[in-house]
């Protein structure tokens, strides 16, 4: 997924690769010096790789406007973090660069929203960056090939207990924002919507194989 328009730059297949990619766009907003701040998520896998350090260690001495967000779902392609992370406290590891960092409860939207939004803040304002680690549990599989079994079912259901989207739902309901009836529809036009995006891409034509070599290099 990608979209240069409204500047949203893609996932990238290599571990932590986006790391480097968002320090280096938030220091073209600082060059360009516009009101812009760039937000760059990863899982707390990728918190291990080299660019992680070597961008955090560059955002603070440059002074940019970068928010880095570490999804930590405790686990990666199916490692715990508890067997490959010396440390479990992932925003602690800011201060080695003297960076703000901030532990969020991944699993309150409210929550995320709140300190997204102080982030942005000190990046605009101060043009520094910020590492939020927000835990959320991931309760499917890493992808369609990862049955999980790495962790019980017990462990699970526990999390589920506070599934955001269901916690969201209830404090709206409860504060008279919304009611079920109104929510429930807003879940039918989301499937009916991707109901549409499955049959268009199920329905469409294989590209032409000279696709293969759109976007590769430059013009």
């Amino acid at each position: 997924m990608f979209s240069k328009e409204k500047n949203f730059f893609g996932g990238h297949g290599i571990v932590g690769g986006q790391i480097g990619i968002g320090t280096g766009m938030a220091y073209a907003q600082k060059y360009r010096e516009d009101d812009d701040v760039t937000l760059c998520f990863f899982g707390e896998a990728a918190v291990n790789q080299g660019i992680f350090h070597e961008s955090l260690n560059m955002a603070q001495l440059w002074k940019i406007p970068c928010i880095y967000i570490c999804e930590n779902n405790r686990y990666g392609m199916g490692t715990s973090q508890a067997r490959a992370m010396s440390t479990r406290n992932i925003a602690k590891k800011a201060e080695s660069y003297g960076i703000a960092n901030e532990f969020v409860d991944g699993m309150d939207v409210m929550a995320v929203r709140q300190a997204t939004e102080r982030a942005i803040e000190r990046g605009r304002k101060e043009s520094l960056p910020t590492l939020l680690e927000m835990r959320a549990y991931r309760f499917m599989g890493h992808s369609m090939s990862d049955p999980g079994k790495y962790r019980t079912p017990e462990e699970i259901k526990t999390f589920q207990t506070r599934d955001p989207i269901v916690l969201f739902r209830e404090s709206l309901v409860e504060a008279g924002v919304i009611s079920d009836e109104e929510f429930e529809l807003i879940e039918k036009r989301a499937a009916d919507k991707t109901a549409d995006a499955v049959e268009f891409a199920e329905n469409s034509p294989f590209p032409d194989e000279s696709e293969l070599f759109t976007g590769i290099y430059a013009d």
